[in-house]
């Protein structure tokens, strides 16, 4: 399934405008990354539905005449014999249908994401932020000033994460500004907007720690990458 297109080529040029505007201010080099999602969860969905399958295995364990009478009912058998053979038959098409269906609703994506734990999203999130500042930020700058502003839709979070010289200087909770000048543009769906506020807002703490000095040279494109 492609992934969904949230940004038109006009937002594209903003953001990377508003990236180019902040490396101005200061030798950092700030890359942006917008993601539709961070993982596929398939973990999860087969824990959703394995949980259903082991629910209506003890479901039946607990009242095993009402799943017996009703497949009588519905195969209008009244002769058959339930001999231990059919009785593990039963559970078997029991969990087996119990499995699948709970794993084929998870297809809708809105109930898919809504079912997945909180904490499981956060901490992909944050996992694939890493990984993605590794790849495209980490030491790929002289000075070691890379930042990387990370933002993933299907989970509603976002991730920023700064490399060695300047995670040195400054805080993590000195992020918080950014995150939430980008977040409040976002949650009333301005991405475009959101995005070129963190990059403001990054622009303006790396600035007085690391001033852009004479000669500096752009090290890492300023185009948004969306994924």
């Amino acid at each position: 399934m492609p992934s969904p297109t949230y940004l038109s080529e006009q937002d594209h040029v903003q953001i990377s405008a508003a990236v180019t505007q902040a490396e101005l201010q200061s030798a950092g080099e700030i890359v942006t990354i917008l993601a539709d999602r961070s993982d596929g969860y398939t973990d999860i969905a087969l824990a959703w539905a394995a949980l259903a399958a082991l629910l209506a295995l003890s479901a039946l364990a607990i009242a095993p005449d009402f799943y017996i009478g009703l497949y009588d009912r519905l195969i209008a058998d009244w002769g058959h014999q339930w001999s231990p053979r059919a009785l593990f038959t039963l559970a078997a098409g029991i969990a087996t249908l119990k499995f699948a269906a709970v794993l084929l609703i998870q297809f809708w994506q809105p109930l898919k994401f809504w079912l997945i734990p909180p904490p499981v999203k956060t901490a992909r999130v944050h996992e694939r932020a890493i990984r993605a500042f590794r790849i495209g930020a980490e030491r790929r700058t002289l000075g070691r000033t890379g930042v990387l502003i990370y933002l993933s839709m299907r989970e509603h979070r976002a991730e920023i994460v700064a490399d060695e010289a300047i995670a040195t200087k400054v805080d993590p909770e000195v992020w918080g500004e950014a995150m939430s000048a980008m977040l409040a543009h976002v949650r009333e769906g301005r991405i475009a907007e959101g995005m070129c506020a963190a990059v403001e807002k990054v622009g303006a703490i790396v600035a007085p720690h690391f001033p852009r000095a004479d000669g500096d040279i752009n090290e890492i494109p300023d185009r948004l990458i969306e994924v």
